[in-house]
């Protein structure tokens, strides 16, 4: 595709320089946040998926939490669903150490149009280098080395790469000898590499104020592509720390698991890390066994003897006597009646499973919906 876009060269890429501690200074960031969160239904029906608890806080306050540790001073929310809800849970950003501001999408304008939106509110000179962060993944990787090694390579854009065992569900990002990326692959059958794009990329300021305003834009089918063929520098930085895209039930519910497990650090973990956190407020009644990473909520309350196993309860939830709970969400206010088998599900805020009920195989039960006693079960005895 013909682009009239103006490629930035190298002697403005890359001209801040990092810290006496090696921590670059002054960051900006732009998180996208934009997404419905469809796959996560019916969780999503009344919260954006970033701000759903994860590991006991808004899953977004682990992202910035870490970018905050890893030298951003100053993030752009870039919005759409349910706009106002992340400014009523953040603010201005001073409880997090960051300096927040909003841009809002009117209409989706895909991950290109989106950045190039949100750098309305950025206050960075165009040789600056700017994160742009995937408000779906958790990543343990070196956001401070992506930094430098941007600005090393006087890059225009430097993306996180990732191995994953079976890219051809994702297409591939190959790169040569030193790191530059060479091509956008498509899904394929036979991928030439097993790295694919992360989601988190350091701009050049510049770069990002090439994207064409207003309109659609992708940066994985155009923007990157348009910049590797105009000879400007498109860098890669693989990384084999913990990577996880949380945009289904079964990765969100992993994800908080591994938070609350250790199994990735973040200065937003409101405990210390075991196998169960249990939010202030919420009772475990005696011969109650959690596990797994499970999370429960303040003010649940978890019965005698039930099993409550790499799962995640929002709060209010009820678990009855002798209940089982493993690897599900339950969204807040859910009572589960005694002895109830929930496994590998996803519960509605306010829903009611009644005893005696089996439900399994990645269902979902809609916010308020009755399940009355000994109605849905995957075992015949009764």
């Amino acid at each position: 595709m013909s682009t009239d876009q103006s490629v930035p060269s190298a002697e403005q890429a890359g001209q801040d320089t990092a810290s006496a501690a090696g921590r670059p200074a002054g960051l900006e960031a732009i998180l996208l946040v934009g997404g419905y969160g469809t796959r996560l239904r019916p969780l999503t029906l009344s919260s954006p998926k970033h701000l759903l608890p994860t590991a006991g806080a808004p899953f977004l306050a682990h992202q910035m939490a870490k970018a905050a540790s890893c030298g951003v001073t100053r993030m752009v929310l870039a919005t759409s669903y349910r706009a106002e809800m992340f400014r009523e849970q953040f603010g201005d950003g001073s409880s997090l150490g960051l300096e927040i501001d909003y841009v809002h999408e009117e209409q989706p304008l895909g991950t290109g149009g989106a950045i190039r939106n949100a750098a309305s509110g950025l206050h960075s000179a165009p040789g600056d280098p700017v994160v742009v962060l995937n408000g779906d993944v958790l990543s343990g990787h070196d956001l401070a080395g992506q930094v430098r090694a941007h600005q090393e390579a006087s890059a225009a854009v430097t993306l996180h790469l990732v191995e994953v065992p079976d890219p051809s569900r994702f297409g591939c990002v190959p790169t040569d000898s030193s790191g530059r990326v060479t091509a956008f692959l498509e899904k394929t059958p036979n991928p030439v590499t097993n790295r694919i794009n992360a989601g988190c990329y350091v701009f050049t300021r510049s770069a990002i104020d090439a994207i064409p305003a207003g309109r659609v834009v992708s940066v994985e089918h155009e923007t990157f592509p348009d910049l590797i063929a105009a000879g400007a520098v498109v860098q890669g930085y693989p990384d084999t720390a913990y990577w996880l895209d949380v945009g289904t039930p079964e990765t969100f519910v992993r994800g908080s698991c591994d938070l609350v497990l250790g199994r990735l650090a973040s200065p937003a973990l409101p405990g210390p890390c075991g196998e169960a956190l249990v939010l202030p407020g919420a009772v475990v009644e005696p011969g109650a066994k959690l596990s797994g990473g499970s999370v429960i909520g303040s003010g649940c309350r978890v019965g005698a003897g039930a099993q409550v196993e790499g799962s995640v309860l929002f709060d209010g939830v009820t678990v009855g006597a002798g209940a089982a709970v493993r690897n599900s969400a339950l969204g807040r206010d859910v009572r589960i009646g005694d002895a109830a088998v929930l496994d590998g599900v996803v519960i509605g805020d306010g829903a009611l499973i009644a005893s005696g009920n089996e439900l399994s195989c990645g269902m979902r039960v809609w916010p308020g919906v009755d399940i009355g006693p000994t109605s849905i079960r995957f075992s015949t005895d009764a």
